[in-house]
């Protein structure tokens, strides 16, 4: 039995502006307002697991200890099939230059490994993402979600951030960078973890 969220705030640790803005769409219906990690003027912890919800429990426990508000943390990224399912839990850390974030980088060096590799079309993905929300009594609830698709080079489209210009969900022939966000937000790996946390804790 998942426990249930009755407060009125939840603070999404993420400094992440895209990431935030998506999850204040999702939690609109649902009369919660969303704070940011940024907002709050929280640091970044280091996130040193090897597995997605790890690396969610650090963001979500830290932003917790540093607030008291129940805080809500995601990890996610993409999973290459014929890169044995890297990037992954390093999505990220693909992008890392010295200047911050640079993921049409971290696109390029996919697409070079697959070339190199000679991988078989459709180069098969999924993005995945793990939710934790984190009470300040030590409790949590763990949501998981996915999409699936395949890699198109070169990438397509301006919307959307990371790894989205070069995703094509299954059952569309846009990226993600092409499509509205509204409609990617319907069909997301963290809406599908999204449907799965408010199932959970808020319905």
């Amino acid at each position: 039995m998942t426990r249930k969220f009755d407060g009125k705030r939840i603070l999404v640790a993420t400094h992440n502006a895209g990431k935030l803005d998506e999850m204040r769409q999702l939690f609109e219906p649902y009369g919660v307002e969303v704070v940011g990690a940024a907002e709050m003027g929280l640091s970044e912890p280091e996130e040193t697991e090897t597995t997605f919800v790890g690396n969610a429990r650090i963001k979500a426990r830290a932003a917790v200890l540093a607030t008291g508000l129940p805080a809500l943390a995601d990890d996610s990224g993409i999973e290459v099939e014929a890169l044995d399912d890297q990037p992954g839990v390093y999505t990220a850390d693909w992008a890392e230059t010295p200047a911050g974030r640079d993921f049409i980088m971290a696109m390029t060096k996919t697409h070079s490994l697959l070339e190199e590799k000679q991988a078989a079309h459709p180069r098969r993905a999924r993005f995945r993402a793990t939710f934790v929300l984190a009470w300040p009594d030590g409790h949590d609830e763990v949501f998981e979600g996915k999409v699936n698709g395949s890699l198109v080079w070169p990438i397509r489209g301006e919307a959307g951030h990371g790894y989205d210009p070069m995703f094509q969900p299954d059952g569309y022939d846009i990226t993600f960078a092409e499509m509205d966000p509204a409609e990617k937000n319907r069909i997301s790996h963290r809406a599908d973890a999204f449907t799965k946390l408010i199932a959970g804790c808020f319905g």
